[in-house]
C-alpha cells in the first residue's frame, strides 16, 4: 500500500509541526511514502512567501510523480490513498478532486481527512460560533491562516469574518452546499444563532475572490467531480471551528454516492489526534481517533 500523507502546516512558515506520519507508524505495517521524499523542498511551499496555489500544485507534483513511478517504489497501483490533518486535509481533498476521473494514472484507492478545512464562504457556521474560543485553532486564527495563504497578509480579517467578501449571487450558488442546515440538528443545540451576511464589499471580494476555486475550497466541487471521488474516511470534533465543514463534506459525498467512514469525536478538539503520544501529552479521545483512521487504513 502506498499513503501520501500531508501535513497539516496551517500552511504556514515558522510553525512547528508533530509528525502525524510517525505516529501512525507505530500503528501499520505498511509501506509510507511522505511528501517531503518527493518533492524537490523538504515540504509544500509555504504561506506567505508563498501563497495559494503553491501548497496545492506542489502536492498534486507530488502525487502525480508518485502515481507515475509507482513499480519503482513496489506500490500495488490499487492500493494508493491520499491523507491529510488540518490544512493537510484540504489538500489532500484538493488533489483526490484533480485526479478523479483521470485516465492516464491509476485511481486513488481512498482518502482519509482528519479534521480538514474545506470551504472560506461561511466564518459563522454553527462549529465557528460555538468554538470560537476554543484551541488549538481559534475562529479568527482559522481566518487569519487562509487570508495568509490566499492574499499573504491579514487584511480585512474582521469584514471577511462578517461575509463582506461573498456576492449576493455567491451566496445563492454555494448555499446549497454551504448552509446550516444541511447540518444535523444535535450539532447546533449548543449556542448557535443563524447568522446574516454584512454588506458585500467589492473591493474586499477582489482581494480574496480566488476562495471560490475548488482547488482552494473544495466543497465547491461540482457533483460530477464528486461523484467520481473514492472511498473516504472523514475524522470531525465535537469542539473544533471546523467540525461543520467535516460535516458539509460528508453530506455531499453520501449523497452522491460516494462510500464515507465517519468518525466523530465527541469530547475532542482541533489537533487532538496529532498529540497523541506527544512528549507525554495524550488524550483516550486522540488515540481512538488514530486507532479508528489506522482501522480504516488497514481494511482497504
Amino acid at each position: 500500500m502506498g499513503l501520501i500523507f500531508f501535513l497539516g502546516e496551517k500552511l504556514l512558515q515558522h510553525r512547528e509541526k508533530q509528525d502525524a506520519v510517525e505516529i501512525l507508524h507505530l500503528h501499520l505495517k505498511i509501506y509510507f511514502l511522505l511528501l517531503l521524499l518527493l518533492s524537490p523542498c523538504p515540504r509544500y511551499r509555504l504561506a506567505p512567501e508563498h501563497k495559494y496555489p503553491a501548497a496545492y500544485e506542489d502536492c498534486l507534483s507530488a502525487t502525480q510523480h508518485f502515481l507515475q513511478h509507482l513499480q519503482h517504489y513496489a506500490v500495488d497501483p490499487a492500493r494508493v490513498t491520499v491523507c491529510g490533518d488540518s490544512a493537510g486535509g484540504n489538500l489532500a481533498a484538493a488533489v483526490s478532486q484533480t485526479l478523479a476521473g483521470r485516465s492516464d494514472l491509476p485511481r486513488l484507492r481512498a482518502q482519509i481527512l482528519i479534521y480538514p478545512g474545506l470551504q472560506a464562504l461561511d466564518f459563522n457556521l454553527p462549529s465557528y460560533q460555538q468554538n470560537r474560543g476554543v484551541p488549538l485553532l481559534f475562529q479568527e486564527r482559522a481566518l487569519f491562516y487562509s487570508l495568509q495563504y490566499v492574499q499573504g497578509d491579514t487584511s480585512n480579517l474582521e469584514e471577511i469574518l462578517q461575509g463582506a467578501h461573498v456576492p449576493p449571487d455567491m451566496w445563492l450558488k454555494y448555499r446549497k452546499w454551504v448552509n446550516p442546515d444541511n447540518i444535523p440538528e444535535e450539532f447546533k443545540v449548543r449556542g448557535y444563532k443563524p447568522h446574516k451576511p454584512c454588506e458585500f464589499k467589492p473591493e474586499i471580494f477582489e482581494r480574496v475572490k480566488r476562495f471560490c476555486e475548488p482547488t482552494l475550497c473544495p466543497l465547491f466541487a461540482e457533483d460530477a467531480i464528486i461523484q467520481k471521488l473514492p472511498e473516504s474516511f472523514i475524522l470531525t470534533c465535537e469542539y473544533d471551528v471546523l467540525r461543520d465543514d467535516g460535516l458539509l463534506y460528508k453530506k455531499r459525498l453520501e449523497d452522491n454516492g460516494v462510500p464515507v467512514t465517519w468518525y466523530h469525536i465527541e469530547d475532542g478538539f482541533h489537533g487532538i489526534v496529532n498529540l497523541f503520544d506527544h512528549f507525554g501529552l495524550s488524550f483516550p479521545s486522540g488515540k481512538k481517533g488514530m486507532d479508528r483512521v489506522v482501522a480504516f487504513i488497514r481494511g482497504l
